[in-house]
């Protein structure tokens, strides 16, 4: 690669790394061909702008747009501190873009705003309309004043005009408009100053914000009305993988699909979110509400409409309460508890008893009066709230209802959707509600459409790998590969697999295996010269050992429970220099966190933290086991890689600098490289990058606390006599 190549004007800084300088090479030629790029960097590699400067580059020379979109509020402002680096030394137009909710200034919701929006515009132009009229108007006057006849006729018709667009005015000025639109509309001065501040530098959506709100002007609809042409997004997935705002994203952009380069961070990431964007539900609640609309309405509709959604409504609730055995009623909190109703052999159980209940005209025609009635009545809702004769934009639920159960009948038997029911507790009413859903299995289902329409794309993420993995859950074609291990030093870590008693659930409570846990997490507490990170495989489990350390450990215990601010905990953890911090690795503290400098010394993962693997995580298995036809291939691409990523992602939390020294031990034998011989599909060490596992030392937990103590003091990182063994 040339100092010189084009994509080196988008790096802002003096010298790249050399790895910098390789993979910018290959992205550039990815993305000039039009390819996808699955790019794995530790910390450190420089991720970031190694895809950001060639991507723009490209987009340059082919007229696109970037995007760069994350799920983690750290890396986003990166990307704003990275952007205006490059802003700074290369004129780049940029936008930081986020959702309408955390931008509006008069807190509605969308389809609020909508109908805002279309009553100010209109408003704005009738009153333009006046404006000119007015003017004309007067200078007819002047004109008959000076004899011309025809003049005064004019003038007699202009008149006539005004006065029914007053009419028209006093209309709609009864309606609901919102007078911060109207302010971007009608101050074109203030609009013009907002652009020329908003690009003169790369600014965050909360300075967009205030500085809106100072100017009683609509920042969000700024944004959307300057984002078009622009070089680069910076935004948060919703704006790619939910299709609705994808649509409408594309559109703002003034750019198709295919003239788009999207980079995705923390892509490992994308598999859940993507799964996430492609389910839907549709509670209890709602069916009630729409119950109540259609009481409501005279249209001969309503009664069959009425009746297909309660007879769902009714068997909804019949699922869930037959659900409970004796005392699980009373033990329902308020979380979503599932409900499991599919079946192998047979519609699910919603279904049947939905099914059994229904007697009617025909469901399918019950459901059509259901959706075209529904379309009617939030046109209505629409209309009210324009005209003003609503405060709110109401919104259909009858629409709604009928839309998702048509969705349940016809979609609940497609390949990789699992139908299941959930229930909750109302914490105000202390009621008892559920909701069905249809749980989408197969994430490619969105992205491989998405990835299908983009120019290009670069995922990167600094645990990304098994790129073949990778490839089939997101549905890319022949993607781009490359890998970049830690760069900082290598002597400055140790990465243990300590021996300790394999940790399964079934062992989880044998005293025995506790004890051995217990003492090698205080040995290694003791012979770190600072704080130790700790994540176990759920936060009672955390919890667990944080008990029986407390009495061990000279250091302070602290505890990252649910309910608890966890930034509280970090930071106090942080300030102590001399502190074990126990957490869930499913946690919000186990990626996306930093743990710089003497922030923490050593992070320990116990066990080999599986999510729970309930029916809904055992319907993602079946759904991959038949979608790539492989033994096996269920468990390995929906819970060990997933688990084994997070683990990856949770070591990652400590040496985050080429002057970081500290330890990544994980207490397990299912990390060992010794223990595949006799564990095996339990065994994880393969599952780890090949240049991961050559880093990996094997260790008998009666050794570790001589290894740290050996290690640490190497590096004189003891203040004093290092402690004894």
């Amino acid at each position: 690669m040339s100092e010189t190549a084009g994509y080196m004007r988008y790096f802002p800084y003096a010298r790249p790394y050399e790895h910098q300088r390789e993979a910018m090479d290959r992205v550039y030629n990815a993305l000039t061909r039009g390819q996808n790029v699955l790019f794995e960097g530790a910390c450190g590699t420089g991720k970031t702008l190694s895809a950001l400067a060639p991507a723009l580059e490209v987009a340059r020379e082919q007229g696109k747009t970037v995007v760069i979109t994350t799920n983690v509020h750290q890396q986003m402002r990166q990307f704003v501190a990275e952007a205006g680096a490059i802003a700074r030394e290369e004129s780049i137009r940029a936008i930081v873009f986020k959702g309408k909710s955390s931008m509006c200034h008069i807190d509605v919701g969308y389809e609020e705003c909508q109908a805002l929006r279309d009553a100010t515009r209109e408003l704005v132009d009738l009153e333009d309309e006046y404006a000119q009229l007015e003017r004309r108007q007067r200078q007819l006057l002047e004109e008959s004043r000076s004899g011309d006849g025809s003049a005064a006729e004019a003038r007699a018709a202009v008149m006539d005009e005004l006065d029914r667009l007053q009419g028209e005015m006093d209309d709609v000025r009864e309606r609901n408009v919102c007078e911060h639109y109207r302010n971007n509309l009608t101050r074109p001065q203030e609009t013009d100053a907002f652009f020329s501040w908003l690009f003169e530098d790369v600014r965050t959506p909360e300075e967009i914000y205030e500085y809106a709100d100072e100017r009683d002007l609509c920042g969000y609809e700024l944004l959307k009305e300057g984002i078009e042409g622009v070089d680069l997004v910076v935004c948060n997935y919703h704006h790619l993988l939910d299709p609705g705002i994808r649509e409408q994203f594309f559109r703002w952009l003034g750019r198709d699909p295919a003239d788009v380069i999207a980079v995705f961070d923390e892509a490992h990431n994308l598999e859940k979110a993507a799964r996430e964007h492609a389910s839907r539900h549709c509670s209890e609640r709602t069916f009630d509400q729409a119950l109540e609309e259609l009481e409501d309405s005279d249209d001969p509709r309503a009664d069959d409409a009425a009746n297909v959604l309660e007879t769902f409504r009714d068997a909804l609730l019949e699922c869930y309460e037959d659900s409970f055995g004796f005392g699980e009623r009373e033990a329902v909190g308020d979380g979503w508890r599932d409900v499991p109703v599919a079946n192998e052999d047979r519609r699910d159980d919603l279904t049947l008893a939905f099914l059994r209940g229904y007697s009617g005209g025909g469901i399918d025609a019950d459901l059509e009066a259901a959706t075209v009635l529904g379309r009617e009545l939030d046109r209505e809702y629409e209309e009210a709230y324009r005209n003003g004769e609503s405060e709110t934009r109401r919104e259909c639920q009858t629409l709604r209802a009928a839309t998702f159960v048509d969705a349940w009948m016809s979609d609940g038997v497609t390949r990789g959707v699992y139908p299941v029911v959930a229930v909750r507790r109302d914490e105000g009413t202390d009621e008892i509600y559920g909701r069905a859903e249809l749980y989408s299995c197969l994430p490619r289902r969105v992205t491989g459409q998405l990835f299908g329409e983009l120019a290009a794309t670069v995922l990167m993420s600094a645990t990304l790998q098994p790129f073949d993995v990778v490839g089939d859950v997101l549905g890319l074609e022949d993607p781009v590969t490359m890998a970049y291990g830690l760069t900082f030093p290598e002597e400055n870590r140790r990465t243990y697999a300590v021996e300790t008693p394999p940790l399964f659930a079934s062992d989880r409570e044998d005293p025995d295996v506790q004890d051995v846990l217990a003492t090698t997490i205080r040995d290694a507490v003791r012979m770190t010269p600072g704080n130790t990170l700790a994540f176990f495989p759920n936060y009672g489990e955390a919890d667990r050992y944080a008990e029986r350390l407390e009495p061990l450990v000279d250091a302070t215990v602290y505890r990252d429970e649910p309910g608890v601010a966890v930034e509280d905990v970090r930071k106090a953890f942080v300030a102590d220099g001399d502190g074990l911090l126990c957490t869930s690795l499913w946690g919000t503290l186990a990626e996306g966190v930093s743990f710089d400098g003497d922030d923490a010394r050593t992070v320990l993962v116990v066990g080999v933290p599986y999510p729970h693997l309930d029916e809904r995580a055992e319907a993602v298995q079946t759904a991959y086991d038949a979608a790539f036809d492989g033994t096996d291939s269920g468990w390995r691409y929906a819970v060990e890689i997933p688990t084994v990523r997070k683990t990856r992602q949770a070591l990652g939390r400590v040496i985050r600098s080429p002057e970081d020294v500290g330890v990544r031990a994980m207490l397990d034998r299912r990390y060992s490289g010794r223990a595949k011989s006799d564990l095996g599909k339990y065994s994880v060490n393969g599952t780890f990058p090949m240049h991961e596992r050559e880093e990996l030392i094997d260790l008998e937990p009666a050794k570790l606390k001589f290894a740290m103590r050996n290690f640490y003091a190497d590096h004189d990182a003891y203040d004093g006599e290092p402690p004894a063994p």
